[in-house]
Parts: C-alpha cells; sequence; structure tokens
C-alpha cells in the first residue's frame, strides 16, 4: 500500500524524523510517502498555526491523489476532516492515534507538549473524541517545536522532568507525547520510566494500515462526502435539461 505521511509545517529535519519513526513500523510492502507542504508555519503551535498551515496541508493532498491512506503527523490532527473528504482510504491524525492507544493500555494516560497556547485545541480534541475522562492531565513543557531539533538533550530533560510529575501527582500509567517532534523519544523514555511511552506517529501508521487491511475506508454518506463531487452532483441536479431548454426555445 502507499501511505502518505504529511507533516503540515515546512520543517524539512522533522519531516525526515516523522519518515523514520513511520518506516520502523510500517508493514512490509508499504511505501511510506513523508512529506510536508512547499509553504505554512515553520511549526505549529496553537490556533493560529494550524489556521496558517491548512493551505499547503491540502495543496500536499492535492498532489497525491492515488494514495491507499493518509496520516497527519500533526498532533493537533490538523487538517484531518478536510483530507477526510478528499480521500476514500483512511486517514488518520496522529492525536487521535495515540488517544485511542493510550486509552487500551492504560487506566489514566497524561498528555506531554510542547507550549501552553497548544492546550486548549487539545482538550478540545479530547472532547471530541470522548476520552477527557480518560486523561489524567495535559502538561506544557513550554520547549518550542523547533528547539526539540535544536537543543534535544535540553528539551528531553524537560519532557522527562514533566513525565515525573504526571505519574506522581496525576496519577498517570501511561504518557502520550504530544508533538510529532518527539517521535525519536518515546522508546527510551519508555524503559526510563517502566510504563508506555507513547508516540503518534507509530500509533497512526499502525493503525491505518490496519484499517487498509480490514478493507475499511472513509464513509461518504455524511459530513466526509467528497466536496468536489457533491458540488458536481449539485451542478447535475439544478441544471436545466438540455431537450427542456431547446423546447423552451421553440416556443
Amino acid at each position: 500500500m502507499k501511505l502518505l505521511v504529511v507533516n503540515p509545517n515546512t520543517t524539512a529535519s522533522m519531516t525526515a524524523k516523522i519518515g523514520r519513526a513511520a518506516e520502523a513500523v510500517a508493514r512490509a510492502g508499504t511505501q511510506i510517502i513523508a512529506t510536508q507542504p512547499r509553504s505554512g508555519p515553520a511549526s505549529i503551535q496553537g490556533f493560529h498555526d494550524v489556521a496558517n498551515s491548512l493551505h499547503g496541508l491540502l495543496e500536499v493532498a492535492e498532489r497525491h491523489p492515488d494514495v491507499d491512506a493518509v496520516v497527519v503527523a500533526c498532533f493537533d490532527d490538523t487538517g484531518v476532516d478536510a483530507l477526510r473528504c478528499m480521500f476514500d482510504g483512511p486517514v488518520i491524525g496522529i492525536g487521535e492515534a495515540a488517544f485511542h492507544a493510550a486509552s487500551m493500555v492504560s487506566c489514566r494516560f497524561s498528555v506531554v507538549t510542547t507550549l501552553s497556547r497548544s492546550l486548549p485545541g487539545l482538550r478540545d480534541n479530547l472532547e471530541r473524541y470522548g476520552l477527557s475522562r480518560r486523561c489524567a492531565s495535559i502538561r506544557a513543557t513550554d520547549v518550542p517545536v523547533l528547539q526539540l531539533e535544536s537543543d534535544g538533550a535540553g528539551a528531553e530533560a524537560l519532557i522527562a522532568a514533566e513525565i515525573g510529575d504526571a505519574v506522581e501527582r496525576d496519577g498517570a500509567d501511561a504518557i502520550v507525547l504530544g508533538c510529532a517532534g518527539m517521535a525519536d523519544l518515546n522508546d527510551r523514555l519508555s524503559r526510563r520510566f517502566g510504563l508506555p511511552v507513547i508516540d503518534g506517529v507509530s500509533c497512526a501508521v499502525t493503525m491505518v494500515e490496519a484499517l487498509v487491511a480490514a478493507g475499511l475506508s472513509t464513509s461518504k454518506a455524511g459530513g466526509y462526502t467528497n466536496a468536489a463531487r457533491g458540488r458536481l452532483a449539485h451542478e447535475q441536479e439544478t441544471a436545466p435539461d438540455a431537450q427542456g431548454q431547446a423546447r423552451s426555445a421553440a416556443t
């Protein structure tokens, strides 16, 4: 299968990290196409960055119409609903994938993410997915996304400190890493703390492969109806009949 893994920001080093994480768990026979927009924000941290990234994300999707499935490698699940309208195959965001994975391997999980301004959007997503009650806390390290690339050791220390607090103070028995830029930390941190530390990229890749293997596609019966097809159908339904126009002109 051909799997499009989109990093909605424009930082190439992060796209490369995401691609490595995807390839590490992908099944034999899965072709990973890891890519990013040509324009947009260098990182996505909050509502404004999400909005600025959408145009570039949709352009990426238009360049790859023949893939079997899509993973959106942004923890905000940026543009997932729009892409589900564009593709017949399943589309999964790494945030939703990680939340569901955590809910299946723990009683209570905490999220450790980057900046504090990202927290409202993540809370909204947890509510939407019906998983708020399973989430013990969402903790911000106040490490900017790009610092994960420039100061990996320092960023990891701050992430580890928040994980320790989430376990000791919040009662978390699993941790979700709240940024695609943390995709290379889960194994090391899981060994350190002795509990599941979950990376959304690997979860989303394996989940979307399972959906394709099960023969499942995105429903087009409701909100995910293809926008272009919907417009064409509407135009065909409302366009005057050609013969009827000719008869009206003759009379």
